[in-house]
């Protein structure tokens, strides 16, 4: 079984996602660790009270970027980790820890990419007026919210959707592709060519 990786920094609801269709056999790999740049984040605590290992660390600790990634790396390889899963993780990687990774690190965002990257993807989508957004799920590269998408769904933006109303329909379609993509890993059933990731099911 396939050992996982969570990386959070706030409230966590993608990683109860994962922790809950881990805990109804629908995963197909294993959290072993779940690790946090943020003290208060409440996916801490989802994580505790799964009876998963948390590991904090902060940048106060460790203010160089470098020395950073290289701890994070650390704690991944110590719990002989096969898959990183970005659950809301509001840091860029350095490319040392890109390279460690390659092809190895997933991660979740409230836009149809490569459209509206960065943070608040749902507001840019309602600033410019487009008709349709969604999330999609795509391996980390060292460029932002740009490496190969594995699974998007789409949302419809009604006239008066807000940038708080859209996220809130966006972010269930989330918790459904990210499941869906990490255990599509854990079976093996992902095969990157370029910029494509085939899914054999």
């Amino acid at each position: 079984m396939r050992r996982i990786g969570v990386l959070v920094s706030g409230r966590g609801s993608n990683l109860q996602a994962l922790l809950d269709a881990e805990s109804h056999g629908e995963l197909s790999g294993q959290i072993v660790v779940v690790i946090s740049n943020r003290s208060q984040a409440f996916a801490l605590e989802r994580a505790r009270k799964a009876r998963v290992q948390t590991i904090l660390v902060t940048k106060s600790e460790f203010p160089d970027r470098q020395d950073f990634d290289e701890q994070v790396s650390e704690v991944l390889r110590s719990y002989k980790v096969d898959l990183v899963v970005l659950a809301g993780y509001m840091r860029m990687f350095t490319e040392q820890f890109i390279n460690e990774f390659q092809n190895r690190i997933i991660n979740v965002h409230p836009s149809l990419l490569p459209a509206f990257k960065g943070v608040r993807a749902q507001w840019q989508a309602i600033e410019c007026g487009v008709k349709v957004s969604g999330c999609s799920t795509h391996f980390v590269t060292f460029d932002m919210d740009a490496g190969p998408i594995i699974m998007q769904k789409a949302v419809p933006i009604f006239l008066e959707d807000t940038g708080e109303t859209l996220a809130e329909r966006i972010l269930p379609e989330e918790h459904r592709i990210l499941v869906k993509s990490v255990r599509l890993f854990c079976e093996d059933k992902l095969r990157i060519d370029g910029r494509h990731v085939i899914i054999r099911e």
